[in-house]
């Protein structure tokens, strides 16, 4: 299922300004060693192991540059690959295929490698309720390709920007004067501007935690690099009354340990900064 701002003008648009960015008065290089009528075909070939990610958008990416480009998709999004594998065959003008083949690869790579890392750190947290969440620490203008990405590797998206819900963290804390502060005013500021938000605050011991129970008035309570221990007694603490989200500093090697604390939800920069892109290459054939 996409999330609502995976829509095709969103999508266009983003393709639109990328091809402008690289393409600028012209590819040069193909329209000077090309002929204009040339046909020919591609492949996109999987050069390392991990979950593909990027396919539907290359299929987007194809059609902008040249609709009669014809795409044949062998392994869809999501699909677990090895390398030696062909992902999809496109056919059509070379210099078509020529001008779209950069973009669809730095996007499908860039988008592989995220759902790659989504899908890894997913098998280590079976078994128990949390979920994945990923946040916005993300790549300036391709924000919406890195978090359809984690959906393909069986994450779920944190909210998309700072429009579309209210996250009260450490600084937001610090600066209103507390944790109360924080709170009250945040509901007055949505009732005065008529937004139906839901607030996110994060906390960072049990007295915060506690401060945030006796205010009230939030969605989700944030447990900020506390120890799976602590954090275990914060959602004891809590009791279901609001849902609770781990963040900060969590690793593959600490994951397993603060999903069994209870919590439902772990958010994870790393799934969009930090990610390695999976190798790909779209050849000639």
């Amino acid at each position: 299922m996409k999330a609502i701002y995976l829509t095709e003008n969103n999508i266009k648009e983003f393709i639109s300004k990328a091809l402008t960015e690289d393409i600028g008065d012209g590819d040069h290089s193909s329209l000077a060693s090309i002929p204009d009528g040339a046909q020919n075909q591609a492949r996109l070939l999987v050069k390392g192991d991990g979950i593909l990610a990027g396919v539907e958008l290359a299929g987007y990416i194809f059609g902008q540059v040249d609709p009669e480009l014809q795409l044949e998709v062998l392994l869809p999004d999501g699909t677990p690959v090895k390398h030696g594998e062909i992902a999809f065959t496109v056919k059509g003008k070379a210099q078509s295929i020529l001008t779209a083949e950069r973009l669809v690869l730095n996007c499908m790579q860039r988008m592989s490698g995220i759902a790659t890392y989504t899908h890894n750190l997913n098998k280590l947290i079976e078994g128990t309720k949390a979920r994945l969440l990923d946040t916005r620490k993300t790549t300036p203008n391709f924000r919406m390709m890195e978090k359809w990405a984690v959906l393909i590797g069986g994450g779920l998206n944190h909210r998309f920007g700072l429009f579309d819900m209210v996250m009260l963290k450490d600084n937001h804390v610090d600066y209103a004067g507390g944790i109360r502060a924080a709170i009250t005013a945040t509901q007055r500021y949505l009732q005065e501007k008529g937004k139906d938000l839901k607030i996110v605050i994060e906390t960072r011991n049990l007295q915060e935690v506690s401060e945030v129970l006796e205010t009230g008035g939030v969605h989700r309570i944030m447990l900020d690099n506390m120890s799976p221990s602590l954090m275990q007694e914060a959602v004891q603490l809590i009791a279901g009354r609001y849902e609770t989200e781990a963040s900060g500093g969590i690793t593959e090697e600490t994951i397993a340990d603060v999903a069994r604390s209870g919590v439902d939800f772990i958010s994870v920069g790393a799934l969009t900064h930090s990610t390695k892109s999976l190798d790909l290459s779209l050849k000639a054939y």
